[in-house]
């Protein structure tokens, strides 16, 4: 599989502001990736940096192959892009606004995008500033889609929609996702489950983890017991942290709940959830079975301020 977008160590700095600070991520042609994190995590940073509106601090960048420094009008003509707050010409109608986008792409198909109007049920006729949020969001999908490009960029493009016009949008981009590259920025756990092959989740400017869906829910397991009279977190984190690191297992977060103790574990290696599990002086020590949790628990698990 050939590789669409792959960065290597980008650095973005604004001033003594660090927006990114390593990121290293692989899209490979015909995904559908989820680019996950917490807000201000430097997700839409990175986009500005693929769609070339913001330069990076350090880092190579490559699109199709190409260095994203080489001829940057050329490479933008094979991205769709659907912004998180969507700017256009109030006055025109979507027709208008079809005709005036078309000039800057030498591939813009009519029967794509009269199709792709269709589809989303986008009124031609219609002034702009008279569109709610969620047909302006879709007015701006039908524009990054009618000149059929191989990659689509979504920067939070769902932000501010009501839930069933975000549903909506989700199952529009999951349909239209065949035959090209898709890069779905977003906060939102639900989103990458319903639409996203692939994830990378970043986590203050670094990449934390980049695998499949699966592989990110398999990363986490819950630990449950019961909190003595005289037990405190930071004492049960200290009793077990020598023995769940020695599998190469981290405490990601603690907390009580009544008289349960919960611990978050994460490990980059699954198998070692089984391993400690069978330790004998785990079960010595009374430990209980590690349960699955939930994707959106593992996400909150790994980028969490403890």
């Amino acid at each position: 599989m050939s590789e669409v977008i792959s960065i290597r160590g980008l650095e973005k700095s604004y001033g003594k502001h660090v927006a990114l600070s390593g990121l290293d991520l692989t899209v490979g042609s015909g995904e559908v990736y989820g680019f996950l994190g917490r807000n201000g995590a430097g997700k839409s940073t990175t986009i500005r940096i693929l769609m070339g509106i913001t330069r990076p601090t350090k880092g190579e960048v490559r699109l199709f192959g190409e260095r994203f420094d080489r001829d940057v009008v050329k490479l933008r003509q094979r991205i769709g892009y659907v912004a998180q707050e969507q700017s256009f010409y109030g006055w025109m109608n979507a027709a208008q606004m079809g005709r005036f986008v078309r000039g800057f792409f030498p591939t813009w198909d009519e029967g794509e995008w009269a199709r792709v109007v269709r589809v989303l049920e986008v009124p031609l006729d219609r002034r702009i500033d008279g569109f709610s949020g969620g047909m302006r969001v879709k007015l701006a999908l039908a524009l990054a889609l009618a000149h059929r490009p191989p990659l689509l960029l979504l920067d939070e493009p769902t932000a501010g929609l009501d839930p069933v016009a975000r549903r909506e949008f989700l199952d529009i981009v999951r349909a239209e996702a065949s035959g090209r590259t898709t890069f779905f920025s977003t906060h939102l756990i639900d989103e990458i489950e319903l639409v996203a092959q692939r994830v990378g989740v970043v986590d203050a400017g670094k990449t934390k983890f980049e695998g499949s869906v699966v592989a990110l829910g398999d990363r986490v397991r819950l630990f449950e017991a019961e909190l003595g009279v005289d037990d405190s977190l930071d004492g049960s984190r200290a009793r077990w942290q020598p023995l769940l690191a020695s599998y190469g297992i981290r405490i990601a977060h603690v907390e009580a709940r009544g008289a349960t103790l919960r611990m978050m574990l994460e490990c980059a290696d699954p198998s070692r959830f089984d391993a400690v599990e069978a330790d004998e002086t785990y079960r010595a020590a009374n430990g209980p079975p590690l349960t699955v949790v939930s994707l959106e628990e593992a996400f909150i698990a790994m980028v969490r301020r403890t």
